[in-house]
Parts: structure tokens; C-alpha cells; sequence
């Protein structure tokens, strides 16, 4: 099926009955999504990006007043993520979007207002610009060596911790900083998540 077919079809079930007005919106929601060049290839043959474009297409046929989305940019390469993310921001003028991701860069790109949620709580709710600035000053970084890992989490209030280049950098949170060897860095999201979840 053809990517003009699918959104017809679509359009269809949701009642859109005059061929002419369906005409219209497949062809309005084929530009908005930047795929209008594409509308007489086979759905089955696009990339995962033009799936995913083609799936807000869908869902914007019968001016829906919010949308749910569930890991849109998992599996894309850098090109697609950022078509998707304009196409998103795009729709979010005038729909509401409720975006459902583990990818944090996801986040603090699209969303005005985020939520956390852990073991079934929302931990924090607000604005991800706020929650960062509320960190400034207090997320410091060390390089430290595999066998300190433990004593770290023992000794401070370590957030997180991930191996670069083979060594792992942990990241602790404090009012202060929190001994030798550390640096203080400016927050993330992933940080964020760190100290709602864990501390």
C-alpha cells in the first residue's frame, strides 16, 4: 500500500466520507510531514524515520487534541531524529504531545513540561530548564579507578556512574565540593533522573 493509500484509508475509517475533502487532507498531511515526494512508494519499503512520520500523519487525520507517543526517535539515525523532532515540535503548535521516552535528549529537545515517574510514583513534574538550573553547582565529576566504585557509593551521594574510555566517571551530588580529584560539571538531564530516582 502506498503511503497516499494508507492515509486514505485511514481517513476513511475515521469517518471522512467526501473524496474530494480526503484528497485535501492526505495531501496537506503528506507536505506536513515531508513526505508528499514519497506519496505513491510503498509504506513497507520506507525508513524506520519515514515510518515514523507517516504514523503522526495517521494520527493527525480528524484534528486529534492530543497525541501519544511512545519512543518515536528509538532506532534512528541522527538525520531522521532530527526531521522527527522539527515534525514533532511542528504539531505540538497545536496539539498537545505526550511524550513517553527513556531517551533523555528527547526531553530537554521537545518538552516544555516533563515528568518523572519510578515504580509507578511521578517523582518530579515541571519544566526540564528548571529542574537543570536547581542542579547548577551541585554535580561533580571524578575519573576514578574500577576497584573505587564501591567505596564512592559508600562515601557519597554518587548518582551515577558509567564507564568512559575503560574508566569509570562517576557523578556525585553535593552542595559543596566534595573532596580531591573532583570537578564540578554542568547538569543534565540524565543527572536529573539520577537524583529524583536515587537519592
Amino acid at each position: 500500500i502506498t503511503a497516499e493509500q494508507l492515509l486514505d484509508h485511514v481517513a476513511v475509517l475515521k469517518g471522512i466520507t467526501n473524496s474530494k475533502e480526503r484528497k485535501e487532507i492526505v495531501n496537506y498531511l503528506l507536505n506536513k510531514v515531508n513526505l508528499f515526494d514519497k506519496k505513491s512508494q510503498s509504506v513497507k519499503g520506507f525508513s524506520g524515520g519515514m515510518k515514523q512520520r507517516i504514523g503522526i500523519a495517521q494520527a493527525l487525520i480528524g484534528k486529534p487534541q492530543l497525541i501519544i507517543v511512545d519512543e518515536p526517535t528509538a532506532g534512528l539515525d541522527p538525520g531522521e531524529r532530527n526531521r522527527f523532532h522539527n515534525l514533532l515540535a511542528d504539531v505540538g503548535q497545536d496539539v498537545i504531545i505526550i511524550l513517553s521516552t527513556h531517551i533523555v535528549d528527547d526531553v530537554r529537545e521537545l518538552c516544555s513540561n516533563m515528568a518523572i515517574m519510578n515504580k509507578g510514583n511521578i517523582v518530579y513534574k515541571g519544566s526540564p530548564i528548571t529542574v537543570i538550573d536547581d542542579l547548577r553547582g551541585k554535580v561533580w565529576q571524578k575519573s576514578i579507578e574500577r576497584n573505587e566504585v564501591a567505596d564512592y557509593k559508600n562515601n557519597f551521594n554518587v548518582i551515577s556512574d558509567k564507564m568512559v574510555a575503560g574508566k569509570p566517571i562517576i557523578h556525585v551530588f553535593a552542595d559543596a565540593n566534595p573532596g580531591a580529584g573532583f570537578e564540578n560539571v554542568e547538569p543534565n538531564l540524565e543527572d536529573v533522573f539520577f537524583t529524583k530516582v536515587n537519592l
